[in-house]
């Protein structure tokens, strides 16, 4: 596997790739086996796999962590090699904003501005953003995200599709520990004691979700099950951002219309932040 960590040095490298299937693999690094299935999912699409180690500082609010993300460039660029990557791009900050914060942002209206983003404002704008410039920097003909961020994963479908980017985005089931957690880097900063409580999350969603196989549910339904989510949440010490019945394909509420859904959640524990989502297939 080689490393590369400048614009130019990249682009060099896909002069050589010319007219051949590239896939790309978005990430902030602290990889873990959820990062892992993205580039399983990149290579099987593609002949050539590049992974980007960004930590995007447009993505995290003031009082956010960007300063304690952890960075372990060298255990995960190990780890990629071993899983047969073939290009790990991990640019500075410095590289990928040369000028400071840049003038120009990319925004989604409308999906960017519910659920995670009326928690986390302008979240999503830095998403967009990084998401868009990595696209046009690797030029690739895939790019995989992993459908534990949903909305994002939505967010960045539809800037493709409004930009007309030429590219296929692919979405990659979450993958899940033994309990049902969602894989995620910050699961690092539980505790024991609030890791044995953490899974408790999916499965309230997964409780919701069997509720809603009969059928797409009335609002007054739709409003009885979020707040029955989320008062046993709040019951077993969860400080709950938000519990959400949504039409999978635009997060809005869902209609008769709806040919599949999604319930959504984010919760603290502690000064962790866990999301999860569980897909309602029509």
């Amino acid at each position: 596997m080689d490393r590369i960590d400048t614009v130019a040095a990249l682009r060099a490298r896909l002069r050589s790739w010319q007219g051949e299937p590239i896939a790309l693999v978005p990430t902030m690094g602290n990889l873990h086996a959820g990062h892992l299935s993205l580039l399983a999912a990149a290579q099987a699409h593609a002949r050539h796999s590049i992974v980007s180690v960004f930590v995007n500082p447009l993505q995290f609010g003031p009082q956010e962590d960007f300063a304690r993300y952890p960075r372990t460039l060298e255990s995960d660029s190990r780890a990629l090699e071993r899983a047969g990557c073939e290009l790990l791009f991990a640019p500075s900050v410095a590289e990928i904003y040369p000028d400071g914060e840049p003038a120009t942002r990319v925004r989604v209206q409308g999906l960017a501005e519910q659920l995670e983003g009326r928690v986390r404002p302008g979240h999503f704008d830095g998403v967009a953003t990084v998401v868009a410039k990595l696209l046009i920097i690797s030029a690739p003909t895939v790019a995989v995200f992993g459908e534990k961020d949903f909305q994002q994963l939505l967010i960045v479908q539809r800037l493709v599709a409004d930009l007309a980017l030429p590219v296929k985005i692919v979405g990659v089931p979450i993958v899940r520990d033994a309990d049902g957690l969602a894989l995620s880097s910050r699961n690092q900063y539980l505790t024991a004691q609030q890791r044995a409580l953490a899974p408790l999350l999916y499965r309230t969603l997964s409780q919701i979700a069997a509720a809603l196989r009969a059928g797409v549910p009335g609002e007054e339904q739709r409003l009885a099950l979020e707040q029955q989510g989320i008062g046993q949440l709040e019951q077993a010490g969860f400080r709950v951002d938000y519990i959400a019945i949504r039409d999978a394909t635009a997060l809005s509420e869902p209609t008769p219309a709806s040919r599949s859904l999604v319930v959504l959640g984010a919760a603290r524990l502690g000064a962790t932040r866990l999301i999860d989502n569980v897909r309602v297939p029509g």
